[in-house]
């Protein structure tokens, strides 16, 4: 990878040789793959895009575009595995910066988000709590219809799920306690379930939760969060 970059560093039109060099059939069959491969083990539920969180992972995006930075165009740290709607139609090779030059972009992969993104539950949209909030939501489309109404989604599934994984682990179904676990991270929309187990221990819970005591009873149950925590 090393030696691709600085081929990039000693052209004559670095973007221009970077977007070849990405594109040859070597690099195609035998670095994409391998690449593909590490960042789905990396994604939300089942190779979901780390962006939305929704439709399947199909892209390696660079995050920071090859346009801006093509010395990045191979470094590891600088790839994302996304949909194609996030990376080819609504991302493309937007990145925009504060006045100061930084990256106004949050990276899933590498930053917690909550300092600038906060979801609210009932609604399915999120909520921008910094310019870096704001600049994320409109440019990935985060509040979209379509993931706003998965979001309320698994926002309704997911308390039953944990009703049924406390059910299976009280009667010690291993088998079924695995099962429903695997189906609670890996939905779509996972990024619900760690908001909602985020919020139920943060003040002020019991507004959030209102008329769902149950739920929060589940969110805050100390086996649950033991065992689904540490999976998820």
């Amino acid at each position: 990878m090393a030696g691709y970059t600085g081929d990039i560093g000693q052209a004559t039109v670095p973007k221009q040789r970077a977007r070849q060099l990405w594109k040859q059939t070597s690099v195609r069959r035998h670095i994409h793959p391998v690449l593909k491969g590490v960042l789905a083990e990396m994604a939300p539920g089942l190779e979901r895009c780390m962006y939305c969180g929704d439709s399947q992972g199909t892209d390696i995006d660079h995050f920071e575009p090859v346009r801006v930075n093509p010395l990045r165009t191979f470094d590891w740290n600088n790839h994302l595995l996304a949909c194609s709607l996030c990376n080819s139609h609504l991302k493309r090779d937007l990145f925009p910066l504060a006045a100061d030059g930084t990256p106004l972009l949050v990276d899933p992969s590498s930053e917690d988000p909550a300092p600038h993104l906060h979801l609210s539950l009932a609604a399915g949209a999120y909520i921008d709590l910094t310019d870096r909030g704001a600049a994320t939501i409109k440019v990935f489309g985060l509040n979209r219809e379509i993931l706003v109404r998965g979001r309320r989604n698994a926002y309704r599934i997911t308390p039953l799920l944990l009703n049924d994984w406390r059910a299976a682990f009280d009667t010690g179904d291993k088998e079924d306690a695995a099962a429903c676990a695997s189906t609670i991270w890996e939905q779509p929309t996972a990024d619900v379930v760690h908001a909602m187990f985020h919020q139920a221990v943060a003040p002020g819970a019991e507004d959030i939760f209102t008329d769902e005591s149950q739920t929060l009873a589940l969110l805050r149950d100390p086996v649950i969060r033991a065992a689904l925590l540490s999976t998820g």
